[in-house]
């Protein structure tokens, strides 16, 4: 498979995995919670913090377990004001360091490679099998993300590519405006992603496809032609009209299925040939039966939203907002709607304005789910405006300013060109039928529509949907010297999920807040972990932290043949008396690494 080369790739290609895992670090006085509980980081996570030592951070807990991933990343523009700062032991990345990127930077297509390598890497051991991964990006970054993201994702990982008219208005002062951003998705499975993903409501829009001419009582439909591309003989028999003439396939084309099949559209009274009774033959689809569509790769404002939508839903809030494009709620509606189930965990590890989490609380609103997000957010702005942001979407919030709703959308063809005074005197009926209700009336056109909406200045209160979260901070390495030095040493928990992850390369299916029996800790990658550890240098240096025969017998005892990894800080026994009982002991700060069939070195 072909690959993308760019300066600085063989210093980052492999970085993630010299990025140190760090503590997750639970803020309760940024966090929101019921009042008498505490924050947990099994709930809702907003994590103030370096992307991808968040990542990384996240790896224990979350490897593999995460259903859709969305990400708004720089898109590199030259005019966002962002600078390369990754830790990369390199004379040339270091070089790079906070400098910011702007249209002048002649190696900023490398620095934004560079930066999202390391990244799309972690995000890809996140995702579950078969979940999804969204990325939106413009024209200046699209190509090279998606070849990128083919040599993370792998090519035949691609699901498609997304055009969202991101903008309705054109720009007068460009070559050719421009419309549409780009939203990119890959699933590792995507033959099983297909099968699991949602189709989406049907649009008004495509509901007045369907119609009722011969007032049909099933109601609205649409005749739906028989006819397919490419040639059959045994799909090319004739079909006789109610005139009496036999009608064969267009050429170049069969039917679309077997001749029994139209038989049964017969004896169901649902064949349709036309106004006359001697066109082509079709079928009737009635709206009732019609349902959901499957998602296609053009995504329209009307039902995705745009970027001017996004600056009002944020104005709303009365809250400052550093960047100029910030996504639209009912774009991330959008995505969880085929993408997530009601308790999906979902990912947004460049969060911004917080849309995604926003999104998340709607949808279990709406269908009484119990999905979950996680973000993360490195700039200073990820209390004040992100978490601030969906503290008001939970507990409600004061409103004051234009409120509008949509009265009136007319298409906008040379027939009512012609004779424009129909337009006109529904738009007045529109605002004369409305006159009271409204302060004043807004009047636009978007693309080949005419849009009339009513406009009402409001001061009141929006009341909050609810849920929680748990605001976290990045905490200091999980590194060997924290174990002994007596400060700040990591919480059990957190350990317990880091030395799973790091020796088999699996999150715990289930993993306790404190020590079950004999310090068990849960099962991964087909192991039964143990860790004899508490944050206390008093007690590491005590007999209790180390493992005794009689302990050791007793999870042998429970592991019922299963092979047991033991982590401490000591043991009273060789590692031969272990091996007999299948246990690998493994020393506490030192043998923290993934196991790969042999056991310790004998003591």
């Amino acid at each position: 498979m072909p690959t993308l080369d760019f300066k600085g790739k063989p210093f980052v290609y492999s970085h993630h995995l010299s990025v140190p895992f760090r503590e997750l670090v639970v803020d309760a006085k940024k966090s929101l919670v019921p009042k008498g509980e505490e924050p947990s980081l099994d709930d809702n996570l907003i994590i103030h913090g370096d992307n991808l030592e968040a990542l990384k951070a996240l790896l224990p807990r979350y490897a593999g377990k995460v259903d859709v991933i969305f990400i708004d990343p720089p898109y590199n523009t030259g005019n966002e004001g962002w600078a390369y700062n990754d830790a990369v032991n390199s004379p040339l990345m270091k070089s790079w360091l906070g400098a910011t990127v702007n249209r002048d930077d002649l190696e900023r297509h490398d620095k934004w490679l560079c930066m999202m390598w390391p990244r799309l890497l972690l995000l890809y051991e996140l995702l579950a099998e078969d979940g999804s991964f969204w990325m939106t990006l413009d024209d200046n970054e699209y190509h090279r993300g998606k070849a990128i993201l083919d040599e993370v994702f792998g090519e035949d990982s691609f699901v498609a590519t997304v055009a969202w008219q991101a903008r309705y208005s054109v720009s007068n002062d460009a070559s050719i405006s421009n419309s549409h951003n780009y939203i990119i998705v890959y699933s590792k499975a995507r033959e099983t992603w297909k099968k699991l993903r949602n189709e989406i409501p049907r649009t008004e829009k495509q509901a007045k496809q369907y119609s009722n001419p011969d007032n049909d009582p099933k109601g609205p439909w649409r005749a739906i032609p028989w006819d397919a591309p490419n040639i059959r003989e045994n799909l090319s028999y004739p079909i006789k009209t109610p005139s009496g003439s036999n009608r064969r396939p267009p050429p170049g084309r069969h039917w679309s299925r077997t001749e029994d099949q139209w038989l049964e559209i017969v004896a169901a009274g649902l064949d349709y040939y036309g106004k006359n009774g001697d066109g082509a033959p079709s079928y009737k689809r009635y709206l009732s039966d019609a349902g959901t569509v499957v998602p296609t790769t053009w995504w329209p404002h009307e039902s995705s939203g745009h970027t001017d939508e996004a600056s009002k839903e944020l104005a709303a809030f009365e809250l400052e907002t550093p960047f100029s494009t910030p996504k639209p709620v009912r774009l991330l509606d959008r995505i969880l709607q085929i993408s997530s189930r009601e308790d999906s965990l979902i990912l947004d590890s460049f969060a911004g304005s917080g849309t995604t989490a926003q999104s998340v609380l709607e949808a279990n609103n709406l269908d009484g789910g119990s999905r979950r997000f996680i973000l993360v957010e490195m700039e200073d702005y990820a209390d004040k405006l992100t978490a601030e942001r969906i503290r008001k979407v939970v507990r409600g919030y004061a409103f004051k300013g234009p409120k509008t709703k949509e009265l009136l959308r007319e298409k906008i063809s040379w027939s009512t060109l012609s004779k424009p005074e129909k337009l006109l005197a529904k738009v007045a009926n529109v605002e004369q039928g409305q006159g009271e209700k409204y302060d004043k009336f807004l009047r636009r056109v978007e693309g080949a529509e005419l849009v009339v909406e009513g406009e009402n200045m409001v001061n009141e209160r929006v009341e909050g949907i609810g849920g929680t979260f748990t605001f976290c901070t990045l905490g200091d390495p999980i590194d060997l010297e924290r174990f002994f030095d007596g400060k700040g040493a990591p919480e059990w928990e957190q350990v317990a999920r880091y030395v799973a992850y790091t020796a088999t390369g699996q999150t715990l299916a289930k993993a306790p807040r404190k020590p079950g029996k004999d310090w068990f800790v849960g099962e991964a990658g087909g192991y039964r972990i143990h860790l004899l550890y508490k944050p206390d240098l008093e007690f590491m240096r005590s007999n209790e932290a180390a493992l005794d025969m009689p302990t050791a017998e007793r999870m042998a005892k429970e592991a019922q043949g299963k092979p047991v990894l033991v982590y401490a800080a000591a043991k009273f026994m060789s590692q031969k008396a272990l091996s007999d009982l299948g246990i690998t002991f493994c020393q506490l700060p030192y043998s923290i690494h993934r196991v790969l069939g042999g056991g310790a070195d004998e003591a």
